[in-house]
C-alpha cells in the first residue's frame, strides 16, 4: 500500500487535479516497471502469525533491514511502519495483518525486476531467519483466523478497520488476509492510457485465474481457487472492481477525477496527525465540508495523492497505472507478473494485439467472468469458450511483446522466460491453487501445515 505524503499545495480547481495524474505522461523511452509484492510473515516454531512488537516481532524485522540496506525509516506515531530508499527508488511497508511489502524501484527491465525481488528476499531472509521467521507466497492467509491475525500500528489501517464492516462483507479480510503481486506502467498520453487502462480492466479477471493461489482459509479447503479474487467482490464496491465508465470509448482523466471525487474519503493528515473523513467525499472536502472540523480543514495536492491511494479498482491510475488482479505467490511469479502486463502494454503490436482481442469485451462480459473466476478459475466460461482458451492468445501476444522488446540479459536470454511459470499453468490445465487442494487431499494428509513449507520464501 502507497505510503501517505504531504504536498501543502492548494487545490484551486478541479483541473489541477485532473492536471494532476495527466502529469503521469512520459515518453515511451522514459518508461519503467515498477513490481510490488507481499508476503505473510510465520515464526517456523508452530507456523504462528508474527506480531508487531518484541524481540522478534516485525519491528525486530524492519530495524534490522534498515540496518543493512541504510534506508530511511518511514515513522507513524513514532514508531518504524516502513523503510524508503533515500533517494525514492523502492520503498518496504506493512499491511495491516504485518504483510511485508517492497515497492520495487522503476526499472526498465524484467531482468533488472527480477534480480531486484531475489535481492530483498535474501536480504529478508538474512535479518529473518535469526528470527526464526520465514515468510509465505499465497494470496490468501491459510490458517489464521482474522482474531489470531496480528494488527500493525499503522494510523491509516485503525480509520480503515472501523470503516470496513459497514461498506461490504470482506473489508477486513482483504485489509489483514491478503497479498498481492502488482506492477506499475506507464503511459505516453490521455490515448496511451485509455488504451492501457481498457485492456488491463478487461485482462484482470484473466490474471486473478492464471495467478490464483489462495485455496485455504482457516486451515481448511475454502472452495475458492482465488479467495482474494472473491474477497474483492465485496470488499467496498464504492471504490474497488470494475469501473463501467472505463470502457467508453471517450473515457479519459476527467472521468476518473470525476469519479474519484464521489468516493467518500479515508482520511487526512495534518502536522501528523490522521483525522477520520469517511463521512464526507472529496468533492464534499473540496467544498468546505471539513473546514470547522480539520486544522487547515481545506484540501492541498497531498489530501488529492492520498486519497487516489485509498482507491481500489481493478486498475488504478494515479501518475501511472497498477495491474492489480493476482494473488501473491512463489518467488517466479513475482517476475512473471509484470512479464505479463509489460508484454501486453509496452510494445506497440502485441499492444494493438491485445486490444484488437479485446475491444468487443463489453463491461457486461467482463464483470460475468470477474465473478466466476474465484471460483472456476480457467475453467470458467467466456464467451462461449473456456478461459484457458483465451490465456493461450493472450500469453502468445504477451511473449510476442517481449521478445519484440528485445531486452537480453548477459547470458543472451530475452524477458520471454519469465513467463514459464504461467506457461505451465496453461500446459497443465491447472491453476497452483488446484494443485495445492489436490496435495492436501492426497500427500498433504488433510492438514494444512505442508503448505508453511512448500509454498515459503
Amino acid at each position: 500500500m502507497a505510503r501517505d505524503t504531504t504536498d501543502n499545495r492548494p487545490i484551486e480547481t478541479v483541473d489541477d487535479l485532473v492536471s494532476y495524474i495527466a502529469a503521469g505522461s512520459k515518453p515511451k523511452s522514459s518508461w519503467r516497471i515498477g513490481t510490488e509484492h507481499e508476503k505473510f510473515p510465520f515464526y517456523v516454531d508452530g507456523n504462528r502469525p508474527v506480531p508487531y512488537e518484541g524481540n522478534r516481532g516485525i519491528r525486530a524485522l524492519l530495524e534490522g533491514m534498515q540496518r543493512i540496506l541504510g534506508w530511511n525509516p518511514i515513522l507513524d506515531d513514532g514508531r518504524i511502519i516502513g523503510l524508503v530508499e533515500p533517494t525514492g527508488q523502492g520503498a518496504i511497508s506493512l499491511e495491516p495483518g504485518g504483510q511485508f511489502e517492497l515497492s520495487g524501484a522503476p526499472l526498465e527491465t524484467i531482468h533488472q525486476t527480477c534480480r531486484e525481488g531475489n535481492a530483498h528476499l535474501a536480504q529478508l531472509r538474512e535479518i529473518a531467519e535469526p528470527l526464526g521467521i520465514r515468510f509465505l507466497g499465497l494470496g490468501g492467509s491459510p490458517k489464521w483466523t482474522l482474531a489470531e491475525t496480528p494488527r500493525m500500528p499503522k494510523s491509516r489501517y485503525e480509520i480503515m478497520t472501523n470503516y470496513m464492516p459497514k461498506v461490504g462483507s470482506h473489508g477486513l479480510d482483504m485489509m489483514y488476509r491478503t497479498c498481492t503481486i502488482q506492477v506499475n506502467l506507464d503511459f505516453s498520453s490521455e490515448a496511451d492510457m485509455r488504451r492501457k487502462m481498457q485492456i488491463g480492466m478487461r485482462l484482470q479477471p484473466l490474471a486473478t485465474a492464471l495467478f490464483a493461489n489462495s485455496p485455504f482459509t482457516d486451515g481448511a479447503v475454502n472452495g475458492y481457487q482465488s479467495w482474494r479474487g472473491e474477497i474483492w467482490r465485496d470488499t467496498d464496491n464504492q471504490r474497488s472492481g470494475l469501473l463501467p465508465f472505463v470502457f467508453s470509448d471517450q473515457f479519459g482523466f476527467a472521468d476518473y477525477v470525476e469519479w474519484a471525487l464521489d468516493v467518500p474519503m479515508y482520511f487526512v493528515i495534518r502536522d501528523g496527525r490522521y483525522h477520520d473523513c469517511t463521512h464526507v467525499t472529496f468533492r464534499q472536502f473540496m467544498s468546505g465540508a471539513l473546514r470547522n472540523t480539520v486544522p487547515d480543514g481545506m484540501p492541498t495536492m497531498g489530501d488529492w495523492t492520498n486519497h487516489l491511494s485509498t482507491l481500489f479498482p481493478d486498475v488504478r491510475l494515479k501518475r501511472y497505472l497498477e495491474m492489480r488482479g493476482a494473488d501473491g505467490g512463489p518467488w517466479r511469479r513475482i517476475c512473471a507478473l509484470p512479464a505479463f502486463w509489460v508484454g501486453l502494454l509496452y510494445d506497440d503490436a502485441a499492444l494493438d494485439a491485445a486490444e484488437d482481442l479485446t475491444k468487443l469485451w463489453t463491461f457486461e462480459d467482463v464483470q460475468a467472468l470477474r465473478d466466476a473466476v474465484p471460483v472456476e478459475g480457467l475453467s470458467a466460461t467466456f464467451r462461449n469458450h473456456h478461459l484457458i482458451e483465451t490465456a493461450r492468445e493472450v500469453l502468445a501476444i504477451s511473449r510476442m511483446g517481449l521478445g519484440n522488446r528485445g531486452f537480453k540479459n548477459r547470458e543472451g536470454f530475452d524477458e520471454t522466460g519469465f513467463l514459464s511459470p504461467l506457461d505451465e499453468v496453461v500446459a497443465r490445465g491447472t491453476t497452483s491453487a488446484q494443485e495445492m487442494v489436490t496435495a492436501y487431499h492426497t500427500r498433504w494428509g488433510g492438514s494444512i501445515e505442508p503448505v508453511f513449507l512448500e509454498h515459503a520464501y
